[in-house]
């Protein structure tokens, strides 16, 4: 009887040559499942393409809606950026995209599952730790860490077997794209002193060409959570319309020097137009209408969620508890902030809650204001009574006189 695989198919070269490697070392039927997460990708094109390649069936999941909802949107109201910088685009995406391969591989009676994932990458990493947690006792394949092929030695395999390709010689890049993002590696940008060349981008305009005058947008959000936007009401439009605003504007480019998870640095270029204006007005929201305490302490909390998903541990009881956190925090996120955007630059043009906790009275130095400055002398005593007393207990240490000594005895060490 013959092998059954699943094999995690994103119709890219890893993915294409996947398929008549695994049948050729295995002598197995290869399932192709497809999830789609919102890439801007003609999935009938990769569906032929993976049935041209040799898989015996190919399954199209539409988990674009359940991408935004259970995904992007807890990322937004935790902020979530690693190494304070990259939206986690790629890696989001992830853990949907294996629970629907494990899924496939229950249906469809496989005894493994195989990722395109290579050993260098963060990738290998996101998709086997989260099989383990979902059925651990599915085998994992993963062909590109064991076939040793480069980049240019996978495009003659696939020539070689007259597959069709997405990429050439001349312009290899690994690019990966989902509804929150396009990142884009490999070919020229392996060289970090070496600026990316516009054929690199694909989502945005070079901020030198953008338009001249600047574009607006206002965002309202409800517990956190975009609820309108640029026409839009649900999520994964709203996301959609932001990604071509804010590409048409030069805004979203990403150039970052990252740590994997694997222990080296890599240089990732994304582009990231909607995560980047989202992220940057729930921020603006959060400010006005969340208490400094809360917002300190939430800062924290944002680092380690981005962290355990980049690495790979969104299946973890750990991941749970901090968005169960993160979700408490959002009841009072709501208002609306409006943007400016222009050549790749973006503002907070205004922003506004009825949970807002400035109150003009008190803030303002004009008329009107009815904060209590005569309070703030006993107040500002009390707040600096710590650092008054330190520092009066050093300085009694060191001017004290030193204590006579009988002149035979020993000398008294320092303390």
């Amino acid at each position: 009887m013959s092998r059954r695989i699943a094999l995690a198919y994103s119709g890219g070269l890893d993915t294409t040559i996947a398929i008549p490697w695994l049948r050729e070392q295995f002598a197995a039927d290869v399932v192709a499942v497809a999830v789609d997460v919102g890439q801007r990708e003609d999935l009938a094109a990769a569906v032929a393409r993976a049935t041209l390649a040799g898989a015996s069936s190919v399954d199209v999941i539409d988990a674009t809606e359940t991408f935004a909802e259970e995904f992007i949107g807890p990322a937004i109201q935790a902020n979530a950026l690693y190494e304070g910088v990259y939206p986690l685009s790629t890696a989001l995406a992830r853990p949907l995209i294996v629970r629907h391969l494990v899924d496939a591989a229950r249906v469809h009676g496989a005894d493994a599952v195989a990722h395109g994932c290579t050993g260098k990458g963060n990738d290998q990493v996101r998709f086997e730790a989260g099989i383990a947690a979902l059925d651990p006792e599915l085998e994992v394949l993963a062909p590109a860490r064991t076939w040793g092929m480069t980049r240019e030695e996978e495009v003659d395999y696939a020539l070689a077997r007259g597959l069709p390709l997405t990429v050439s010689r001349g312009r290899i890049y690994s690019v990966d794209e989902n509804l929150w993002g396009r990142s884009v590696e490999g070919g020229r940008l392996e060289d970090p002193a070496v600026e990316p060349t516009e054929d690199a981008y694909a989502w945005t305009t070079s901020p030198l060409l953008a338009p001249g005058e600047p574009g607006w947008v206002e965002i309202e959000f409800e517990e956190g959570l975009p609820v309108a936007a640029a026409g839009e009401t649900e999520l994964r439009d709203i996301v959609r319309a932001l990604n071509v605003l804010g590409g048409h504007h030069g805004l979203g480019r990403i150039d970052h020097i990252e740590s994997r998870v694997v222990g080296i640095k890599s240089r990732e270029v994304y582009e990231c137009p909607a995560a980047t204006i989202l992220i940057a007005a729930h921020r603006a929201l959060e400010a006005l209408s969340l208490p400094k305490d809360l917002l300190r302490f939430k800062r924290g909390v944002e680092d380690r969620f981005s962290e355990l998903v980049y690495d790979g541990l969104w299946f973890t009881p750990l991941r749970e508890a901090l968005q169960a956190f993160i979700r408490s925090s959002q009841a009072r996120v709501s208002g609306q902030v409006a943007m400016k955007l222009y050549k790749g630059f973006l503002s907070i043009a205004g922003r506004e809650s009825p949970h807002s906790l400035y109150d003009a009275r008190l803030a303002t130095y004009g008329s009107g204001d009815t904060f209590d400055a005569a309070a703030a002398a006993g107040f500002v005593q009390l707040w600096g009574l710590p650092s008054k007393v330190w520092a009066r207990a050093g300085r009694r240490r060191f001017v004290a006189a030193p204590k006579e000594v009988d002149a035979g005895a020993a000398p008294v060490p320092a303390t």
